[in-house]
């Protein structure tokens, strides 16, 4: 049996961050693309992001059922994920004319921008791998 001291908190690695250029868009003052500062996220703060993007939906005979969003899903996510730039920001929302974080980042990307960031984002919180490579892992 092995030691269960490697699954107690303090010995597990914490949230991981990581530096990653979105768009090529964005330069700072010597004209080089500025990476944004993403993070990972615990299942808590993601199952937020997952009620936020449920909603009831009345059905037959006033029975209700939930429906969750993937669009709205996956961009709460993103915002979640983002440290820099502050997607919350006033200014920054209001440089583009929009008030949400989701709607800013919806905004401020093309939508090839916006798809990379969202897989980025998927694999640094863990979504990265599929069932078969999860088997093939836990085989060897």
């Amino acid at each position: 049996m092995s030691d269960l001291t490697v699954f107690f908190a303090q010995n597990v690695i914490g949230e991981v961050t990581e530096d990653y250029v979105v768009s090529e868009r964005f330069k700072d003052k010597d004209g080089q693309p500025i990476a944004w500062r993403l993070r990972s996220m615990t299942e808590a703060e993601n199952e937020d992001c997952r009620k936020a993007a449920t909603r009831r939906i009345k059905g037959k005979n006033g029975s209700y059922s939930t429906e969750t969003s993937p669009e709205e899903y996956m961009a709460r996510l993103a915002v979640a994920s983002v440290v820099f730039p502050s997607l919350r920001d006033a200014e920054l929302q209001k440089s583009y004319g929009v008030m949400g974080a989701e709607t800013l980042l919806r905004k401020m990307l093309l939508p090839g921008e916006y798809t990379s960031l969202i897989q980025r984002v998927q694999e640094l919180n863990g979504f990265d791998q599929d069932m078969s490579e999860l088997v093939d892992e836990v085989k060897n």
